[in-house]
């Protein structure tokens, strides 16, 4: 099967979902309590996990789990602490560094390493 029609439709709406999901949390960093903010990033990062695990995009789908549990975390509470922010925006970081690398050789990232699975804890 040609996947090429499917990396394409998985890099435009990654890339939509990547800046959403930007907006997100730079609006959670101005307003820790800010529900609409919280919701945007949780479903931004949720629909990122979906699109890469129908893709066999291993890297990319465990990423977005990650900061998708810290967002559900912060979630349950309401608001987020400022700790919280910096480990956030590193998980933002690097699936934009993992669908960069979908975007530049056409095929799935390598798999993270120990050191950066430490970024985001999941809950």
């Amino acid at each position: 099967m040609d996947m090429t029609r499917y990396r394409a439709v998985f890099l435009e709406e990654a890339s939509d979902h990547l800046a959403e999901l930007s907006r997100g949390l730079l609006e959670l960093e101005k307003d820790a309590a800010e529900g609409a903010s919280i919701d945007l990033a949780f479903r931004m990062a949720h629909s990122i996990k979906g699109m890469a695990s129908s893709l066999y995009y291993d890297s990319i789908s465990e990423a977005a789990h990650e900061l998708e549990s810290q967002m559900q975390a912060i979630r349950a509470r309401g608001r987020a602490e400022p700790a919280e922010m910096a480990p956030l925006f590193a998980g933002l970081e690097e699936l934009e560094f993992l669908i960069a690398h979908v975007r530049s050789h056409g095929e799935a990232p390598p798999r993270r390493s120990a050191a950066k699975k430490k970024t985001l804890k999941p809950c």
